[in-house]
């Protein structure tokens, strides 16, 4: 009597978690170390003390192991709640800031996004894993702004999620500009400036 395939896959080795934190680790000592262009998996195996298949076998493409790493030295946490909507976006926008001045991100990101163009799959773990998880918990802020009477209710939430990030990425991107400590809270209440409410408007300056 043959086993079903259900059955063969319970009986399949658990994925083993440390495993996966060591590759993790090894993948961002070895970006901030040669950068993307000369990052591989055997490199990372060796780091991590696996096997170049292990890893294969969590992982599709080495694009992937990264976009990966990146979600886990990025965080993806959420804009807070503290009562006072330009506070929760300068908090918010400024762990984006804040990722984008760590060595592996600035070094990985624009040769990333070059690769995302390519490939569809790979853009939609991007989009995925760090992308749209950030974007979900800013865009709840702006929504409480509005229920705050803040925020002007015909007020276009995605373009001003759009208008909130682009800066931070622009610059990580071109590299043109640096990304400064005071940029979220400049960009926050340059956004806000358009978009606030006369009740939002009469309140004192923050600080």
């Amino acid at each position: 009597m043959t086993s079903s395939p259900a059955a063969v896959r319970r009986t399949g080795r658990p994925r083993d978690a440390r495993i996966d934190a060591a590759v993790l680790a090894a993948t961002a000592d070895l970006l901030e170390q040669v950068g993307y262009a000369d990052f591989t998996l055997e490199a990372v195996a060796a780091r991590a003390g696996t096997t170049k298949p292990a890893i294969r076998r969590r992982w599709p493409s080495r694009q992937h192991l990264v976009v990966d790493a990146l979600a886990s030295s990025m965080g993806t946490a959420p804009t807070p709640d503290t009562g006072c909507t330009h506070c929760d976006l300068i908090i918010g926008i400024n762990t984006l800031t804040r990722a984008f001045t760590d060595t592996v991100a600035r070094r990985v990101l624009p040769a990333l996004v070059a690769d995302l163009a390519e490939d569809a799959q790979l853009a939609e773990s991007f989009r995925d894993r760090l992308f749209h998880p950030r974007r979900a918990t800013t865009a709840e802020a702006l929504r409480r702004g509005i229920e705050r009477g803040d925020i002007r209710a015909d007020a276009d939430i995605d373009l001003l999620l759009d208008l909130l990030a682009a800066t931070t990425y622009y610059r990580v991107l071109f590299n043109h500009l640096p990304v400064t400590p005071d940029l979220a809270e400049q960009v926050v209440l340059v956004v806000l400036g358009g978009v606030a409410t006369d009740q939002w408007r009469s309140r004192p300056a923050p600080h």
